[in-house]
């Protein structure tokens, strides 16, 4: 039987170390990130400053080698308190998860070191404009040319467009399918170009935007992997980062709740405060139960990957974590809106960026609908 996700009294301490630093440093520059939308260098020196570049990373490379479930924490508590910042610290990772796990001695030792002193910053280039979902439709090229290859092609809804000097970039190598496709890691000032950076709903302060490259020639030991492993590389480095999203849905979930708790006590209408009103506490009650639920969902799926998928289900439970969590997410933030009323409305309360941000965490990585089918294959295979 399977012993239940507990946090030991270390991580108990490394989450209220996590909050105090984060209400210090990170929360009061969240309005400010949403409404410039611009990237947050502040953040991310607060982030090395704390050593959490490190956090992600073996030891051997200069990491601290934390667990997932201990990643998670860190996410879900910046998440509580700027999801931008949340992402600052989570995109490297998933960018050099390949890497890690697929790449060279050469390549691990080279560059992992860099990302986690904070030198240098990764992005996950794998989807296009009609190759999202269904990332095996993609057509960009890498064409093998003497001892490199000639990379060609778009790539979208690239988190870190223009901030990151690494991209982790799957390309077609042949008509295959599925293993027709290979990754590969590309240093940008070899030819990565921004065509264009989006504006979006939430997440102002996290660059998202469509990269070129225009015959970029990539040295073959910049090959991550196997020729033709890229798409199974692709969907294993999901399997493991998805979790986190997870975690991160669960945090700013929390900090909306947190909130609009403290607005309600606070607030008074007919002589009494809001939190008075039993609909009102019966609403919050919902919403505290959900966002447990979700933590604890969130890390099964991370002490899965922990233990290395003893039980072969980390495809499913990942999925369900980041699912359900961002679920969560999305109903948790509207209702902390509602409780909030008109105020709830306006840019004067976080709540409303809080919303804006948590819809993300229903897309990226695997639409909900797409976690919502591989969670079924699972069931009826």
């Amino acid at each position: 039987m399977e012993q239940p996700i507990t946090l030991t009294d270390e991580q108990h301490e490394f989450r209220r170390v996590m909050r105090q630093f984060c209400d210090a440093k990170i929360a009061p520059l969240a309005a400010d990130i949403d409404r410039s939308g611009e990237y947050s260098w502040e953040t991310f020196k607060a982030l090395q400053s704390m050593e959490l570049t490190a956090l992600s990373y073996p030891t051997e490379y200069g990491g601290s080698g934390a667990s997932l479930v201990d990643q998670a924490i860190a996410a879900e508590e910046l998440a509580h308190a700027c999801v931008a910042t949340s992402l600052q610290f989570l995109i490297s990772k998933l960018g050099m998860l390949p890497v890690l796990n697929f790449g060279s001695d050469e390549l691990k030792a080279k560059y992992v070191p860099r990302i986690a002193s904070g030198e240098s910053q990764c992005s996950y280039a794998l989807s296009e404009a009609d190759a999202g979902s269904d990332v095996a439709s993609m057509t960009t090229k890498a064409e093998a040319d003497g001892d490199g290859w000639i990379i060609t092609g778009s790539k979208c809804w690239i988190t870190n467009a223009g901030i990151s000097d690494l991209y982790t970039v799957f390309a077609r190598t042949s008509s295959d399918r599925h293993r027709g496709i290979t990754a590969f890691l590309v240093e940008a000032d070899w030819g990565v170009q921004v065509d264009k950076l989006e504006h979006k709903l939430g997440l102002r302060g996290s660059p998202t935007g469509v990269i070129r490259l225009d015959g970029v020639r990539v040295p073959d030991t910049y090959r991550i992997g196997e020729v033709g492993q890229g798409f199974a590389a692709a969907m294993h480095t999901l399997d493991r980062s998805r979790p986190t999203i997870g975690a991160q849905a669960v945090g700013v979930a929390q900090g909306a709740l947190d909130f609009a708790v403290g607005y309600m006590k606070e607030r008074k209408t007919f002589g009494r405060p809001l939190s008075d009103n039993q609909g009102l506490q019966w609403m919050a009650a919902d919403c505290a139960m959900r966002i447990e639920a979700a933590r604890g969902l969130v890390y099964k799926a991370c002490a899965t990957v922990d233990e290395g998928d003893p039980r072969g289900d980390l495809s499913m439970v990942g999925a369900m974590a980041k699912c359900f969590a961002s679920d969560v997410a999305m109903q948790v933030t509207t209702d902390a809106v509602q409780f909030l009323g008109g105020y709830g409305y306006t840019n004067d309360f976080p709540v409303e960026r809080m919303m804006r941000d948590a819809k993300i965490t229903q897309i990226y990585e695997g639409t909900n609908q797409i976690q919502r089918m591989v969670i079924a294959k699972k069931l009826f295979t």
